[in-house]
């Protein structure tokens, strides 16, 4: 019986997710558990579609002002990354935008450096489904992004002078890009908070017709993963989404249900988040 050697084998046309590598500093003025962040910080990951192959620590009793780890961390962390193939490394605290930039010449141009806000901002991104939804999360990520600019033109500046010329280089005359971007992501911004502002308006008009109706209104708030959806569901035999991973809904959510008095409630369900280090709600 003879075989074919040329047969032709179907490949996968699918992506090959990330890989990224997670890192963790213990600060002494710190009230969470690193292993408990991390691990977090792990499943963070997961949802956001990519894979960890590998991850490291440090103690510090304050963050290094130029790379928020010491130098001597970053270049060990370089050499793990070039061994490992790692295509993004993650800061489970969220770094400064010159830490950021510092890090990425420390790490090269191929691998990306972020912190856990802009994981979690990314997630947001991929979950969120209503108009609102989406608006707030493409003004935070802008948000995040401004005072982020200088260091990426830093970076091509600097990549242009050595090359002697080409993009990032001709910052001669006139408005830098720079200028040019901050002032378009400023445009940005306050177009999305003017929007907002007029969705704001229209849901309070909702919000006041609910009032006056005499309805109860109850709120479902708690961390993610914690079970709100779940609870909707039981309680109005509606079908919100529910799914074991971080921030799998982020959209909020209104349902109609009857209390054993005979009266009726609407309960929104919503989720407040918190970083570990700003404790800042998104």
């Amino acid at each position: 019986m003879s075989t074919n050697k040329n047969r032709f084998i179907p490949q996968s046309t699918a992506e090959e997710p990330e890989r990224a590598f997670l890192v963790g500093v213990e600060l002494d003025a710190d009230h969470w558990k690193l292993s408990e962040t991390m691990a977090e910080l792990h499943r963070l990951v997961d949802t956001d579609g990519a894979v960890v192959v590998g991850q490291t620590t440090q103690r510090l009793s304050a963050p290094v002002a130029a790379t928020y780890i010491g130098s001597g961390k970053a270049h060990e962390i370089e050499r793990m990354c070039k061994e490992l193939n790692v295509d993004v490394v993650i800061f489970d605290d969220e770094l400064s935008p010159t830490q950021q930039s510092n890090l990425e010449h420390i790490f090269g141009r191929d691998i990306k450096v972020i912190d856990r806000t802009a994981l979690i901002l990314d997630i947001f991104a991929m979950h969120a489904t209503s108009k609102e939804g989406r608006m707030q999360v493409r003004l935070a990520q802008n948000e995040y992004l401004y005072p982020r600019l200088r260091g990426m033109w830093a970076h091509l500046a600097s990549a242009g002078n050595r090359m002697g010329g080409g993009v990032g280089s001709r910052f001669g005359e006139g408005e830098s890009q720079l200028e040019v971007d901050r002032r378009l992501v400023r445009k940005r911004i306050t177009s999305i908070k003017k929007d907002l502002k007029h969705l704001q308006q229209n849901r309070n008009l909702q919000r006041s017709s609910r009032m006056r109706s005499g309805m109860i209104r109850i709120a479902l708030a708690g961390y993610t993963n914690a079970g709100k959806s779940s609870l909707m569901n039981r309680l109005t035999d509606s079908h919100v989404l529910q799914y074991d991973k971080l921030f799998a809904t982020v959209d909020a959510t209104t349902r109609k249900l009857r209390l054993p008095g005979g009266k009726r409630g609407n309960p929104n369900r919503y989720g407040r988040v918190y970083t570990k280090t700003s404790h800042e709600a998104y």
